[in-house]
């Protein structure tokens, strides 16, 4: 982040965690209270995930992906401050279906695919926001103002996926198939200075507060 001598500089809040932590739940929750646009980062895997099966782009194919990535519509809009879109729309349930949720961790595992993924992640924070992702405060945004790692056991993260998408009690073992892929193909190395928060067993409030508290001590330490 950069600006003019004196420029108050808006702050980014990267959030990193694995799948159903509860990453996107605090992510809103602090761009509501910071007046900051909120940034899933794994809906835009998942948007191009879709778009691939849609025009046939296999999930081997990095430069074609990394292509079609290029070519996805994504920028902040909605009500004030504005949250992601995808093609001007807010992202639907067409993103969590069975079949992204099988490839989407093939589809991200490519180099040239997260680079321009970097890239255009990187411009929808420029202005500040609350980030999203599995490496935004290790790789996107390595000077964001306030880095949060949200951890919690296996049984907590599965339960709550089943709870967000349907009861389907196959999601826990998508879960678990999902943490192995993601294992494999972008393993976690949190930010060195990252605010660590285990929410097991923790409430969604508690949770907030905690990071709520650990943000605007950063930020005020920042200005």
């Amino acid at each position: 982040m950069s600006g003019a001598p004196g420029a108050r500089v808006a702050p980014v809040i990267a959030i990193d965690g694995p799948a159903g932590s509860g990453k996107s739940t605090l992510a809103r929750g602090l761009a509501g209270a910071l007046g900051l646009p909120y940034v899933n980062t794994g809906l835009m895997y998942r948007a191009l995930t879709r778009e691939a099966t849609a025009r046939r782009v296999g999930v081997d194919d990095g430069p074609g992906l990394a292509a079609l990535a290029g070519d996805i519509a994504f920028d902040l809009g909605g009500e004030a401050p504005g949250a992601l879109r995808i093609g001007g729309e807010e992202p639907g349930p067409e993103l969590a279906t069975a079949e992204v949720e099988a490839n989407v961790s093939q589809v991200s595992r490519h180099p040239e695919v997260r680079a321009v993924m970097r890239r255009l992640q990187r411009a929808l924070g420029e202005g500040g926001a609350v980030m999203e992702g599995r490496d935004i405060g290790s790789v996107v945004f390595p000077d964001a103002t306030v880095k949060i790692f949200l951890m919690a056991s296996h049984e907590v993260r599965a339960a709550r996926r089943v709870e967000e998408r349907g009861g389907r009690s196959s999601l826990a073992e998508q879960l678990a198939a999902r943490d192995a892929k993601d294992a494999e193909v972008n393993p976690f190395i949190p930010a060195a200075d990252a605010v660590a928060i285990d929410n097991t067993g923790k409430g969604v409030e508690e949770v907030f507060q905690e990071a709520l508290r650990a943000v605007r001590a950063k930020v005020e330490a920042a200005t």
